[in-house]
């Protein structure tokens, strides 16, 4: 994922015309800088995050591939497997698996997930804590956290969703519920 951005390739991610990004830089609502001896201006991508969601602009310009990228986080290999099957047999998304908090730890910061399906009890860590390291990190604020798990009760669910969770599915799960669900976290309107 680039951290540094052109004007032409910040006006493809927010679907606006260049014109528009150099002025907003132009005038501050853009932060970012000149490069030495030129004319040409980039933005660091944090600017950008910051501009977008200041302009209610979707950060789905982002995805290069048009995919919706998705991390499964699951030490079940069994579960991994189906649900990663099934997501790249839809062709709407692209998938990265991890099977403990600490291999999760690293695929979010190398993939940069839109969505984390959340497994609640992993060998290294719950749920809880994966959810509140996350959204402790002002880098990660855009990734949704949907929990998937079989042996949960409310008051847990309620403290996922308190941690950072947007979503939860109970295992055994049908995998349109699990798209639905993936399609509600990012598109809540």
């Amino acid at each position: 994922m680039k951290e540094l951005y052109t004007t032409g390739e910040a006006a493809e991610i927010c679907r606006v015309s260049q014109q528009t990004i150099i002025r907003c830089f132009d005038s501050g609502k853009l932060e970012g800088f000149r490069v030495p001896g030129s004319k040409f201006r980039r933005i660091p991508k944090a600017s950008l995050v910051k501009f977008m969601k200041d302009n209610n602009i979707p950060l789905d310009g982002f995805r290069s591939s048009g995919k919706i990228k998705v991390l499964v986080v699951d030490d079940d290999a069994e579960i991994v497997e189906l649900i990663s099957d099934v997501l790249t047999r839809d062709g709407r998304y692209d998938v990265k698996t991890a099977s403990s908090g600490y291999t999760a730890g690293i695929a979010t910061q190398q993939f940069r997930p839109d969505v984390i399906l959340l497994d609640y009890m992993l060998p290294d860590v719950n749920g809880n804590i994966v959810c509140q390291t996350i959204r402790k990190n002002p880098e990660f604020e855009h990734i949704k956290i949907i929990i998937v798990s079989g042996v949960i009760k409310q008051d847990e669910i309620e403290r996922l969703l308190d941690a950072g969770a947007q979503g939860f599915v109970k295992k055994p799960f049908k995998i349109s519920d699990l798209t639905a669900k993936i399609t509600e976290v990012l598109h809540p309107w």
